[in-house]
């Protein structure tokens, strides 16, 4: 539905409100700037985190409070699977054209959230992580702050925010500066999108369903094969009803829907995107507790998962006994990268399930350029009834899964022993294994970020001079992505066991 704000002739408005909430989706699509090599070559952490930074900084010029809400755990109604899996099989075709061919196919870096999530904590800008997708919070919350919406996702064209959305596109903040204290944007409304389609606000979740959203993709009206004049031929057609379920019954009787199970699953869309897109007048990511998470999760975890402490696919474990595993630029004939991490996965599985009766955990990942759902075994090792044990006993259990001691890594600063063990462990599981040059060329990045700190931009004798568009070395691009999955598995452990060795800096 993104299309419909270029529909709409609407003047452009001056940001000058103290809040603003939004999500990472901004960041997703302002990665589109950037040049190829910064996609392809494992990911240039530093430059997004500069771009995070001035983002912040154009913000408070203009006295903007910015505050922001990510998603967490999967859809567990299933009714967004078929979508996320044809996204992932396109995901990874482009990630393969990326990695043999070079060129721009936008694919995030695999530790894109990660380093989102640290600026934003170092630069104390308010940030909530959900059990669930974050959609239904943003819109409650923006509804009780009546402050806007920053987002390019299309949900948010259905729901009615009373200070409307800001379409990323349109929010113009790199002009912001001392003199020019305001952000030129665009603000759409779905009531002011009614009133010009002179369609009730009711029948949007069904011009969501007839036109196929993320959980419905259906598409049963096709009045042309051009996308976007049907897209106006059912607004049109809208217009001669009142009530969601009356112009749902005449698509059925249209002859569109082809068997009852099909009309069934209209229906059950209908009921449920009704519900799923009322914004509540009570935002629930004020909510720390939840029945059904009662029973999975002790309250030590709650807090570090709101704050971001705990990785998100904690949920998608404890709740589906499934893990979706990162898709990065890689050759696609290859083996998966995430295949050297799987013994820290397996612990992972191990220390959140336990217990011999719990069924495997199912992976999600990359079988040449195909999707495909592997069931993997746990181990049982875990701490005693899912609460913390001794920062000793946590450290050992990290070093031990890592294949490191102690001693050795006391000797290096602290934001480099995490680093410096998964490198290790890297040698050891990599296939092939990396050669000595590509562990020079890491190590020496990690003692240069190290002395830069954050917030430091690289020397001048460090840039890139240049764009040019070579065809990455495939055999280097796939073992940093076996490096890049052994230390996201490695983060993920180390949050669970409440951070026996400090968190690194990412982006250094």
């Amino acid at each position: 539905m993104a299309y419909t704000f270029r529909l709409i002739k609407k003047k452009t408005i001056e940001e000058k409100r103290n809040k603003i909430i939004f999500d990472f989706s901004f960041f997703d699509q302002s990665w589109s700037d950037f040049s190829w090599s910064i996609w392809n070559l494992g990911g240039e952490y530093a430059a997004f985190e500069d771009l995070i930074e001035r983002f912040v900084s154009a913000l408070k010029i203009c006295n903007i409070s910015p505050f922001v809400i990510l998603d967490g755990g999967s859809d567990i109604s299933g009714k967004k699977d078929q979508t996320c899996t044809l996204r992932a099989e396109n995901r990874i075709k482009r990630s393969h054209l990326a990695a043999t061919g070079g060129g721009q196919k936008n694919i995030l870096p695999p530790l894109a959230t990660k380093v989102f999530t640290q600026t934003l904590m170092r630069l104390n800008v308010p940030l909530v992580q959900c059990y669930g997708e974050a959609d239904q919070e943003v819109a409650a919350l923006a509804a009780e702050w009546n402050c806007p919406v920053l987002s390019d996702d299309s949900d948010f064209f259905i729901f009615e925010l009373p200070s409307g959305l800001l379409p990323i596109r349109h929010f113009l903040w790199w002009e912001a500066s001392a003199s020019q204290r305001f952000i030129r944007c665009r603000a759409y409304r779905a009531s002011s999108f009614c009133i010009y389609f002179q369609i009730p606000c009711p029948l949007l979740p069904v011009f969501a369903i007839l036109a196929g959203n993320d959980y419905s993709k259906l598409q049963v009206a096709s009045w042309t094969q051009d996308w976007l004049s049907r897209l106006e031929g059912l607004l049109r057609w809208l217009k001669d009803f009142q009530q969601p379920e009356e112009a749902l019954r005449a698509a059925l009787r249209s002859g569109h829907v082809q068997s009852e199970r099909q009309e069934a699953e209209l229906m059950e869309l209908l009921s449920w995107s009704t519900s799923a897109l009322h914004v509540s007048p009570v935002p629930l990511v004020c909510e720390c507790e939840s029945d059904w998470l009662n029973e999975l999760m002790c309250k030590w975890t709650w807090l570090p998962l709101m704050h971001c402490q705990l990785p998100p696919s904690i949920l998608d474990i404890l709740l589906l006994h499934k893990m979706k595993l990162s898709i990065m630029v890689d050759d696609g004939t290859l083996p998966s990268a995430n295949g050297a991490s799987r013994p820290l996965r397996q612990l992972f599985y191990g220390l959140l399930l336990g217990g011999d009766a719990v069924p495997p955990v199912e992976e999600r990942d990359r079988d040449g350029l195909n999707i495909k759902f592997i069931l993997k075994l746990y181990l049982t090792k875990r701490c005693t009834e899912c609460s913390p044990t001794t920062a000793s006993e946590r450290l050992q259990v990290l070093l031990e899964a890592l294949g490191v001691t102690e001693e050795p890594l006391n000797k290096l600063p602290s934001q480099l022993r995490l680093p410096v063990a998964v490198t290790r462990y890297w040698m050891q599981r990599a296939e092939p294994r990396p050669d000595n040059q590509l562990l020079r060329a890491l190590l020496q990045g990690m003692m240069w970020g190290h002395k830069a700190g954050p917030g430091r931009r690289p020397e001048p004798g460090l840039k890139v001079k240049g764009q040019r568009k070579l065809t990455p070395d495939v055999g280097v691009v796939h073992s940093l992505c076996q490096w890049q999955a052994c230390l996201t598995d490695a983060l993920q452990l180390n949050q669970l066991l409440c951070f026996p060795l400090e968190e690194p800096d990412i982006a250094r």
